[in-house]
């Protein structure tokens, strides 16, 4: 937890956001969300071109021992999956910031990422919620 990339938007809900470029952003589970979630054996991918709204599921994650909604913290649409999640999902809980991203998502220019955290303000988010 204390490598948390510097340039990663954090939400309460255990998602990151990458800025890629003009609105688009790569998405995935925080490394403590997959720590919680054990080992990952399924990822429900969303359809590319789909929309997709703030406070909405926009992709499952399931361990060994539960499914967890991946909740969108903004509006757009899905541009791109990551197909390589399909043979291994696992690769979330090896490396949640690089090889175990979810989607691109291409945001709608009038939304605002909800409750949205740099690396620090995460880090205190996780030691005053999770003790």
């Amino acid at each position: 937890m204390n490598n948390l990339p510097e340039n990663i938007i954090f939400t309460q809900e255990h998602v990151w956001l990458l800025p890629v470029g003009n609105d688009e952003f790569t998405l995935g589970i925080s490394d403590y969300a997959q720590d919680q979630l054990g080992d990952l054996v399924f990822v429900e991918l969303p359809e590319i071109q789909t929309s997709v709204q703030a406070g909405n599921a926009c992709a499952v994650v399931e361990s060994v021992k539960s499914a967890s909604d991946v909740i969108c913290p903004l509006d757009g649409k899905i541009i791109e999956v990551n197909e390589a999640l399909d043979e291994s999902p696992e690769s979330i809980n090896e490396s949640p910031y690089q090889e175990g991203w979810i989607m691109r998502i291409i945001r709608h220019t009038n939304s605002e990422i909800e409750g949205k955290m740099n690396a620090e303000q995460y880090t205190e988010f996780l030691q005053n919620n999770t003790n």
